[in-house]
């Protein structure tokens, strides 16, 4: 949506006030409001709106910190202090290597060709410390990048600080303060048990702890530290030669005593950084500190002095953000959508943003309920939050960005796409609504979408397209009519020959033997997706017994629950239902359901699988574990026991961290089967 002049300006001036606030709430107060992600994208939009740069010399657009607390003595730096620019995919890090040898070639540097150190980007506090002949003489936040706070009596209390070096040099060493997620944990613990409020995250209480005037605080808090740069270095004393490359820099500050992150790496190309990236991402979870993406410097110190800085950052080094899993954006419109069971979904329909690796322009608004609670509304700004594989979920609505003249959303009476007339009603009991008549023509296209699917009855090659050419020529109206087709009716149809006719028909004729949780899946009935039709298949073995099942002994099935068991009993005995599956049965023979073949390490067992698993496929390797006895859950908790990580496993492999429920590769759990 093209924005006019005028409205473009209040959007500047809406986002930098915004911006202002949560930069003062993040850098001077260690409490902030927001993610770090969400925070990024509205720095992101102001300056695609303001055209701005890494150059441009703006303290708002390229902030390198904030200005040091009254509270604290100032230390003016010998050595300015830089904050690196960001990038976000493989595409722009490939820009910026490009940006690079421009600009070197561009001041007649001459080089054969780039290498490169990379990092973890450590979330945490910058910390610059100086040195004469090996003693420590002050610690310095980064401040405003020219002047910091003086907290050198807090960092004589980090035990990976050495007050003085294993040698006599003058040097300024610069590195990342951070906090242990098991300590921050341990501190909240006591925090809850004093009635204090709690921390937000390692971050800020990592900074809060350093930035304390009682050194006693910062002491019992048990802070870390990782150094990773050499500012200034003059070993003459100690007849130690200066670092050439940023590599021989990491070996001197291990040298001298410093604890260095032990995960850096030489990289000889932007295809080496790539694939170090890669293999961290869904890695990230498992390390015991925050780690939002990874920082690639020029290997070679006289090419980084060559590169300089830009008005925030230095040219020479970028972070390679990890995918982020929450960003804003806007909403454009709100529709509801019908779903094959008739319920009524309503969906936001925002302005497309980059998250978690993949460009999204939909978020399920859930219910009127949660429209409610959000007070979200079209033309609102809203953070968005998608972890791993998990649906994008609207989080809190930026209602200081919000227009003027909006209004609340509220549910119509009618909505198209139900039968009948299209009225809906609120579903007894929940906070849903559906259609009244679920006989309309919209909800019977959804369902026999579901029925060919790939989670159904997998006919392959029979998607939502050919269901609509059936049902608009008459061939098909209920499931089993697709059973009777043959080759010559697809003939009729726009896009078929012989040959695509003729698999069209294989397709139908393999599912006329399924198993019993893939007909039920296909039924479409409310609150049986595939989880749930696994538990019903296994308890009852064969249809006929669940079809006479009471609610009762529905409901007894762990994992079932009243509710659902309601639905099905009522499902099963509406008349029309009961016709429905009697005329597939005319046509399918449901395959009886084999006992798993136990294992001893997964029987009985909760598994959760999250991110790309490097050779099994999602449903293969969900089909292996259950064929061992495992029950599969889609989110983690302290009854999950394992966690299986692939690649971008994001909040999932956090959770497990964070739960201590232990997590296997791809390779572990498959020898674990054996």
């Amino acid at each position: 949506m093209t924005k006019t002049k005028t409205e473009k300006q209040a959007r500047i001036k809406q986002l930098r006030k915004i911006i202002t606030y949560h930069q003062k709430r993040y850098y001077e107060e260690d409490a902030p409001e927001i993610s770090d992600a969400a925070y990024d994208s509205l720095l992101l939009e102001l300056k695609e709106l303001e055209g701005a740069t890494d150059e441009t010399k703006d303290s708002l657009l390229n902030p390198v910190g904030a200005k040091p607390s009254e509270a604290f003595s100032k230390v003016k730096h010998k050595v300015r202090q830089w904050s690196y620019d960001n990038v976000f995919t493989e595409a722009e890090l490939r820009d910026w290597e490009k940006k690079v040898e421009r600009y070197l070639r561009g001041n007649d540097v001459n080089f054969a060709s780039l290498t490169y150190v990379v990092e973890h980007k450590i979330d945490g506090l910058k910390l610059v410390l100086e040195y004469t002949g090996g003693i420590l003489v002050r610690a310095a936040t980064r401040g405003d990048g020219a002047v910091g706070e003086d907290v050198t009596h807090t960092a004589q209390e980090i035990t990976d600080i050495p007050n003085q070096l294993k040698r006599p040099v003058d040097a300024i060493i610069v590195g990342e303060v951070w906090l242990s997620f098991k300590e921050f944990e341990r501190i909240n613990k006591v925090r809850s048990k004093t009635g204090e409020p709690l921390y937000a995250n390692p971050r800020n209480t990592a900074a809060g702890s350093l930035r304390q005037l009682d050194a006693q605080i910062t002491k019992k808090r048990k802070l870390s530290f990782f150094a990773y740069d050499l500012d200034y270095f003059d070993g003459r004393q100690a007849e130690l030669a200066a670092p050439t490359t940023q590599e021989e820099e990491l070996k001197l500050l291990k040298q001298l005593g410093c604890n260095v992150n032990p995960h850096n790496k030489k990289c000889k190309n932007i295809e080496e950084i790539i694939t170090y990236y890669q293999q961290w991402v869904p890695k990230r979870g498992a390390l015991d500190y925050g780690v939002d993406g990874v920082v690639v410097k020029v290997n070679d110190i006289e090419l980084q002095k060559a590169a300089g800085h830009t008005a925030k950052s230095p040219r020479y080094g970028i972070a390679f953000k990890f995918p982020s899993e929450e960003a804003t954006t806007v909403v454009e419109d709100i529709q509801l959508q019908v779903g094959r069971t008739g319920v009524i979904t309503p969906v936001a329909h925002l302005r497309p943003v980059l998250i978690a690796g993949s460009t999204v322009a939909r978020a399920t608004l859930h219910n009127e309920d949660e429209i409610t609670r959000l007070d979200i509304r079209i033309g609102d700004t809203v953070i968005l939050k998608k972890a791993g594989d998990v649906i994008p979920k609207v989080l809190e609505v930026v209602k200081d960005l919000r227009p003027k003249n909006t209004k609340p959303y509220f549910f119509p009476k009618k909505v198209a796409g139900c039968g009948g007339d299209g009225s809906i009603e609120r579903v007894p009991g929940e906070a849903a609504y559906r259609c009244v008549d679920r006989s309309g023509d919209t909800l019977n296209r959804r369902r026999l979408y579901y029925f060919v699917s790939k989670q159904a009855l997998n006919m392959d090659g029979i998607g939502p397209r050919v269901i609509d050419q059936l049902l608009d020529v008459g061939l098909v109206s209920e499931p089993a009519d697709l059973f009777t087709l043959e080759v010559g009716d697809f003939l009729t149809l726009e896009g078929f020959k012989e040959k695509s006719a003729k698999n069209a028909i294989e397709a139908i004729h393999n599912a006329r033997s399924i198993p019993l949780y893939r007909f039920l899946i296909g039924l479409s009935i409310d609150g049986v997706g595939e989880e749930t039709a696994r538990l019903l298949a296994e308890q009852f073995g064969a249809l006929e017994k669940l079809l006479k099942a009471s609610k009762s002994e529905l409901a007894a099935i762990h994992g079932i629950g009243e509710v659902i068991a309601g639905d099905f009993y009522d499902w099963v005995r509406e008349k029309q239902n009961k016709n429905i599956i009697e005329d597939l049965l005319k046509h399918i023979t449901i395959t009886e359901v084999k006992a798993a073949k136990k294992s001893a390490a997964f029987n009985g067992k909760t598994l959760v699988f999250t991110g790309t698993l490097p050779t099994l496929s999602r449903d293969e390797a969900k089909a292996r574990a259950r064929a061992a006895g495992a029950r599969i859950a889609s989110s983690v908790s302290k009854n999950t026991d394992y966690v299986v990580l692939g690649e971008e496993a994001g909040s999932k492999a956090e959770k497990a961290a964070e739960l201590g429920v232990k997590t296997l590769s791809e390779e572990e759990f498959i020898q674990l089967l054996n």
